[in-house]
């Protein structure tokens, strides 16, 4: 019989972590339009700065614990137990967040955050170990391509659940829908066990390892009390208090990834400060990339054309696809100067300003008389549009790859970084130019904008985050190969948490192509590093 080229653990895995992605960005694609919503709407009414403060504070710590749920899973709890407990306490948050009151709220973003800590880093070093098989070691880039497809299938369809969820029961529908999800990957989990039971091995620990679990213990004291300080700081030192809290938390977390890196011995200090020069770099990626979130959901509620067509309205709306922005007949108020004044169709001033803000810059033609409604695909759909070209493009990537390396061409781990950042800063000019297009949003931008930003970041992504779990893997000492995960998760923290801050200037740009120019000199600076290193960081991996 031929040996399969795969692990049989790898498709229960790759399920297992569809359905955590499921809830995860089904809850994060309604994420800020929940927090920004009317009160009369279910929401909690607030501005999109403090929305997208509280975003990117949230999506910035929970991938901030998994070095913590990383090193404990390492010394002490085991993968298996980690990824179980994790889930299910991911599965209680979502469900939480059905409970309209703020106290639900800030509980369950608690409770997600520790959940996510144990689960993130586990499951993918448990891949790994799987793949340190010498029959699958060879295939370990194409074995995190694979699980990396996997993880962008749910992406891609909970947002149009989530959708129907939020059109047909309301928000806390969608939030139930999320932690059904979650719960069902903890099935999924429980039902291939067998297939990587045999790589949960928790290694002992070198003579010179033992402190780690005290000195782990300080970090967080030290953490805790940085971030209290940080938070009570009279006024704040950057943008908010949650901003001074969170990165003054990091400062003893940085510092005990750089302990590591100087205790370390001639041989393992090699391949540690490769991936520390690296996780560096990546920051400036999450910080434009995690956008899709505030920036990029902002820019497609307001700014593009999401008109359900004619042809398929009705079969849309059927399914719970759409939502309804409907013209009110009631007083007059003042409209956005950046806008256009609303005008009929043959071109009269309209008497009736109290339209919802998506009729502001729309073509006159299309807004409808007072009291009729037009049929707008969900905005969180958009949150699809990257995980469906991830689905799309992962087997060409891998077919690429593959085509390269029969011909010993195939770039280098580091060299597929690089080029993933100097695609993804590409995708920023396509935002520059629909501004541009559409004179700063006086007009409504065509979806094919916003579809072609997340198309061309995609191929970033693909070139960049996949290869950034497979370096974790080829490079960190085996002993503490969740502990380097939860690092690869610290740099996705702190760039989440840029984004975040980045998120909140939205509205402080006139012009919003400058918004969209500072993330490509971001880009660009974070690609001019990696290429600059790119010939030592690729001796490195030819050691391994």
């Amino acid at each position: 019989m031929k040996e399969s080229k795969y692990p049989a653990g790898l498709f229960f895995l790759v399920f297992t972590e569809f359905w955590e992605r499921f809830g995860y960005y089904l809850m994060i694609g309604i994420f800020t339009l929940y927090l920004t919503a009317d009160l009369a709407e279910g929401g909690f009414g607030w501005d999109n700065a403090e929305a997208a403060d509280v975003y990117g504070t949230f999506i910035a710590v929970a991938y901030l614990t998994p070095f913590m749920g990383g090193l404990l899973a390492d010394l002490k709890l085991g993968y298996r137990f980690s990824i179980t407990l994790g889930g299910i306490l991911m599965g209680i948050g979502y469900c939480m967040l059905a409970i309209p009151e703020k106290w639900a709220f800030y509980t369950a973003l608690a409770i997600m955050v520790v959940g996510n800590g144990f689960f993130k880093p586990n499951i993918t070093t448990l891949l790994g170990n799987l793949y340190n098989d010498p029959r699958y070691r060879h295939n370990k880039d194409t074995g995190y391509n694979i699980f990396y497809m996997g993880i962008n299938l749910g992406a891609l369809i909970c947002n149009f659940i989530g959708a129907v969820m939020l059109n047909k029961i309301g928000w806390n529908g969608a939030f139930m829908a999320a932690g059904i999800g979650m719960f069902l990957g903890v099935i999924t989990f429980w039902l291939g066990m067998k297939n990587y039971k045999h790589v949960d091995v928790r290694r002992e620990p070198k003579p010179e390892d033992k402190p780690f679990i005290m000195q782990f213990v300080k970090v967080l004291a030290v953490g805790v009390v940085f971030a209290t300080v940080g938070w009570l700081i009279p006024g704040s030192i950057l943008s908010s208090n949650s901003t001074d809290a969170f990165f003054m938390f990091c400062i003893p977390v940085i510092y005990f990834y750089a302990s590591i890196y100087y205790k370390a011995n001639t041989e393992e200090r090699k391949p540690l400060g490769t991936m520390f020069t690296i996780f560096l770099i990546v920051i400036l990626f999450w910080a434009i990339f995690k956008q899709n979130g505030t920036a990029l959901t902002t820019y497609a509620k307001y700014y593009t054309d999401r008109e359900s067509p004619a042809q398929i309205s009705k079969i849309s709306e059927t399914l719970g696809f759409t939502e309804k922005a409907t013209a009110k007949n009631t007083e007059v108020t003042q409209l956005d100067e950046q806008f256009r004044k609303i005008k009929d169709a043959k071109g009269e001033p309209v008497k009736c300003m109290d339209y919802p803000a998506y009729f502001k810059n729309l073509e006159a033609s299309k807004v409808p008389p007072a009291g009729e409604s037009l049929n707008l695909f969900n905005t969180s759909i958009f949150q699809s549009v990257n995980p469906f070209f991830v689905v799309v493009l992962t087997p060409l990537i891998i077919a690429f790859f593959a085509f390269m390396r029969k011909r010993n061409k195939e770039p280098t781990t580091a060299s597929k970084i690089a080029y993933g950042l100097l695609i993804s800063a590409l995708s920023t000019l396509v935002m520059v130019a629909a501004v541009h297009y559409t004179h700063n949003g006086i007009d409504k931008a065509s979806a094919w904008w916003i579809i072609s930003c997340y198309g061309v970041i995609t191929v970033g992504e693909l070139c960049l985050s996949p290869m950034g779990l497979s370096m974790v893997s080829k490079l960190s000492p085996v002993r503490l190969t969740a502990l380097m995960m939860g690092g690869w998760s610290l740099a996705t923290s702190l760039g989440n948490k840029v984004s975040g801050e980045l998120g909140k200037n939205w509205d402080k740009f006139d012009n919003k192509a400058d918004f969209f120019w500072v993330n490509f000199a971001l880009l660009m600076l974070a690609t001019v590093i990696m290429f600059a290193l790119l010939k030592r960081l690729n001796r490195v991996f030819k050691e391994q």
